[in-house]
């Protein structure tokens, strides 16, 4: 009874309050067939690490003399227009509807350009950031796109320990790296030996899923890419 509860749920909501279009407010989707075909995409050649646009795949100039935890990190949009405004919607506006449809295109870009991941991972809000935010949006991106292409969610094990101001807040990619270095914690070693797919909505510098990583690594992970929605370029 419970999934056709939901489903009847949907429909009357659906029916007194209509989905819009994010970007050109035409109603029927989040993001409509027409504001979807002008989606800035990141294509290959990228670079293999941070994922920006790079001709011939090499490391971009931003990545040759940096260390980092993370093998790699994806991302299939820029951060602008509709996808700017979709991700703003679900991180700050409680339009938390629109993860599915975010997932679902994480979907379509892991079948044309496959990560490795064992499980998923999201990126965790401190409990406070939790408590003002009402729920965290990189878990439920995690678990819409876990559903559709069949890998588990561990959303227990990696923690935030210290609560820090926003990375939108930070000017520079030093005090990003800094802002996150040493938040993050494993509570356990369920992720030994596994290929790690961190979800975050967006990207700016790679420091929080650096981050992530190192944390990831140091109790067990073999492997841990990062996969957002959206990085800007």
């Amino acid at each position: 009874m419970l999934p056709q509860l939901t489903a009847i749920k949907g429909t009357v909501l659906d029916l007194f309050f209509p989905r819009r279009c994010v970007g050109c407010g035409r109603e029927g989707n989040f993001i409509c067939a027409s504001c979807q075909r002008n989606i800035k995409r990141i294509l290959p050649p990228v670079c293999p690490r941070c994922g920006r646009p790079q001709p011939g795949g090499t490391l971009c100039p931003s990545c040759i003399n940096r260390q980092f935890d993370v093998d790699g990190i994806r991302a299939p949009f820029r951060f602008e227009g509709v996808i700017r405004e979709a991700i703003h919607q679900l991180k700050y506006r409680n339009l938390r509807d629109l993860s599915g449809r975010l997932a679902g295109l994480l979907g379509e870009y892991l079948r044309k350009y496959p990560v490795p991941g064992d499980v998923l991972v999201p990126v965790p809000l401190h409990p406070k950031r939790l408590r003002e935010r009402g729920y965290n949006q990189t878990l439920l991106l995690a678990k819409d796109l876990g559903k559709i292409i069949q890998v588990t969610v561990v959303e227990d094990c990696l923690i935030r320990t210290k609560y820090t101001s926003p990375q939108a807040k930070t000017e520079s990619v030093r005090e990003r790296y800094s802002n996150v270095a040493g938040i993050f914690s494993c509570r356990n070693y369920d992720l030994r030996d596994k290929n790690v797919l961190l979800i975050d909505d967006v990207s700016t510098s790679g420091a929080t899923i650096d981050a992530c990583a190192k944390s990831l690594k140091a109790s067990g992970a073999a492997a841990v890419w990062g996969l957002v929605v959206a990085r800007e370029i």
